[in-house]
């Protein structure tokens, strides 16, 4: 697959920004995603949530709520960042400092063992979270200078396409290799787990830290050698001091962009949404099922098949029809599929309307409810993917390149602003009502919310600066 080499006015470095550079930017999304995968949602989050703790509610609640607490520092600092990327020019920098933050949480989660003291590891899961997230800021505000208006959203989809490739590599490996079933104590595969790990003292789960930890330092690598970046800019000193201005500066100059500011309010209430589902969604369905760890890493492979399929799809439909079109239908989507995992037990779904037979079926997925959950699973699968991807590039085409830095920075606040309060109303109405169903389906409100927003809202957002834009 080859990609174009940018030729937007005012590149970093037209020369430099081949299609390489293009390649190892979109690698970045390979490396990061893992932590996603395997630690926020599909093996380690499951098993904070059911084995850490003896009752799953409390767990839901205490997950929600460091998922909470790290989504309200990220909304603080984001923007400032965003802001310091542009004053100092180089990211490059700032993505290797978060990364090293990154690195050492994640493999400090190896020694959350069950029954010790939730504090430290969910201190050290929102330290994480949180570099993760600030690293994303400044690798976004590079997306704007890789690629014409048109080829934004293909270059952002497959980013996002590539990375849920690299999740499901990782994840695969775990279940394949490092996840014991609690029958055997082999692994899916009919393997001993490697490195002699002990399935009933949650070795499995708890190495998923150090191995996404590994993965994320070995292929950030072609992003430092081969993606441009700014070679000049202000000191970081100064450049924190100039970024807070500019921040209250961007705030105050966004207002006067009704487009781009209903874009970032719709964004901020459904991404919130997103993130909950997201982070959430494996815990509640190891709840559901008490699904083992092999369990629910298959499917969290099955759903990031849906994401690749779903990301190359929208790479398409997103060059054709625009950013908008593609995150309207994927929020539908989402919504839908969030509908029905909300509604469904052990043995019905949609609220009981639809009987679905015996809850103790043997062999794996073995009960129609299971197969229900699976098949909500896929929807979200297919469409969470391109929601983010497409959001990214609904920005890039309405911003010019030079103000990326502090309007992807904005665009960070707005995934993150309230990222705390979905995460805290599903924990909070959880603990209030000891039904984990009952806090999912406070999930539909906020992306219900941020559709009808979005529905308002122009595209490209900002009609003025869109026309420095080649439009797609």
């Amino acid at each position: 697959m080859s990609l174009p080499a940018p030729t937007t006015p005012g590149s970093i470095d037209a020369k430099a920004a081949t299609g390489k550079g293009i390649w190892g930017w979109m690698l970045f999304d390979w490396a990061a995603q893992p932590f996603f995968t395997v630690v926020t949602t599909f093996i380690f989050g499951p098993y904070f949530v059911s084995r850490m703790v003896d009752d799953p509610a409390v767990g839901q609640a205490a997950w929600g709520y460091g998922i909470a607490a790290a989504g309200l520092v990220i909304a603080i600092l984001s923007p400032v960042l965003g802001s310091v990327a542009d004053q100092t020019g180089r990211r490059k920098i700032w993505i290797g400092i978060f990364a090293f933050i990154k690195i050492t949480s994640l493999i400090l989660l190896w020694w959350a063992a069950p029954g010790s003291n939730l504090i430290s590891p969910l201190l050290v899961f929102a330290l994480a979270s949180v570099a993760a997230e600030f690293s994303i800021v400044f690798n976004d505000s590079m997306l704007p200078r890789l690629g014409m208006g048109r080829d934004i959203g293909r270059i952002s989809n497959l980013a996002w396409g590539l990375g849920y490739a690299g999740g499901m590599v990782v994840l695969i490996f775990v279940v394949g290799f490092i996840a014991g079933t609690p029958d055997t104590g082999r692994t899916l595969l009919g393997f001993a787990p490697l490195f002699g790990l002990d399935p009933a003292t949650g070795e499995d789960a708890r190495a998923t830290g150090p191995i996404a930890a590994i993965w994320y330092l070995v292929f950030i690598l072609p992003m430092f050698l081969f993606t441009p970046d700014t070679r000049t800019g202000t000191p970081a000193g100064k450049a924190v001091k100039q970024g807070l201005g500019e921040l209250r500066d961007t705030l105050k100059e966004v207002r006067g962009r009704p487009g781009i500011l209903r874009f970032l309010v719709a964004r901020m209430i459904f991404q919130d949404g997103v993130n909950a589902l997201i982070a959430l969604g494996g815990t509640f369905a190891a709840l559901l099922f008490s699904w083992s760890v092999t369990e629910i890493g298959l499917f969290g492979i099955i759903l990031n098949v849906a994401a690749i399929i779903g990301c190359l799809t929208a790479s398409r439909l997103d060059n054709r029809f625009g950013s908008k079109v593609v995150v309207v239908l994927s929020l539908v989507i989402l919504i839908v599929a969030t509908l029905g995992v909300a509604s469904t037990s052990a043995t019905a779904t949609l609220f009981g309307l639809l009987p679905l037979g015996a809850a103790d079926v043997p062999g794996l997925f073995g009960s129609t409810a299971e197969k229900a959950y699976i098949f909500y699973g896929l929807l979200i699968g297919v469409a969470f993917g391109p929601v983010q991807a497409s959001s990214r590039a609904y920005l890039a085409r309405s911003i010019p390149p030079e103000d990326a830095g502090r309007y992807f920075g904005l665009y960070a606040l707005a995934g993150r602003a309230t990222s705390f309060v979905a995460p805290f109303v599903v924990a909070t109405v959880t603990a209030l009502s000891g039904s984990p169903a009952a806090g999912m389906a406070t999930i539909i409100l906020f992306l219900a919310l941020g559709l009808a927003i979005l529905l308002r809202t122009p595209y490209p957002a900002d009609k003025v600066d869109a026309s420095t834009v080649t439009r797609p």
